[in-house]
């Protein structure tokens, strides 16, 4: 069995190993985010936790089996008329490689599929960024390159982040076939 992940709601006792982490460049230039003081990251977990409160996003920080901060993953763009979503996740450089990216994918979809109700949670990258694209294509429940089919989703993504996007999706039936005993 692979690494197992704990996910857990923001909060600002999580803020120093938050920062130490997106403040690396690995993650920092990556992801194109002003982390410059702990401020920042103080005022993201704020937002956040606001963020939540209003059902916006479903945000977590993901923790090791030490309960160390490995990273973060969200489902936002919610909309729960179309039941469709989008998931992001970030690892911090030091837990690269090591399978907590799978992990906590897994942890976030089954928040999506079971207790969302989503049919749809689409996962998107930059075009440049390889090592995200890589990580996607990695999981068998993703279906690859969709952009055709949801131009709308892929619009999405690319007037957030402001460049050329791929656009992958997870299907709840897809999902179900691999955690079948965790699908409703």
């Amino acid at each position: 069995m692979g690494v197992r992940v704990k996910l857990v709601k923001n909060d600002l006792k999580y803020a120093e190993q938050v920062f130490k982490l997106s403040s690396d460049p690995g993650v920092k230039d990556v992801l194109g985010i002003k982390v410059d003081r702990i401020e920042d990251t103080i005022g993201f977990i704020n937002y956040i936790v606001q963020q939540e409160i209003e059902c916006k996003v479903v945000n977590r920080i993901i923790l090791n089996e030490q309960d160390e901060v490995v990273g973060i993953t969200c489902l936002k763009h919610l909309d729960r008329g179309d039941r469709i979503c989008h998931i992001g996740t970030w690892i911090g450089v030091p837990f690269w490689g090591k399978g907590y990216n799978e992990a906590s994918k897994i942890e976030i979809l089954k928040i999506a599929f079971n207790e969302l109700a989503m049919d749809y949670v689409f996962a998107g990258a930059k075009a440049s960024n390889a090592r995200s694209i890589r990580a996607q294509e990695k999981l068998p429940y993703f279906t690859i390159g969709v952009e055709n089919e949801f131009p709308k989703e892929l619009a999405i993504i690319e007037n957030e982040t402001g460049v050329n996007c791929v656009l992958n999706v997870v299907k709840r039936e897809d999902f179900a076939k691999f955690f079948t005993p965790h699908i409703i």
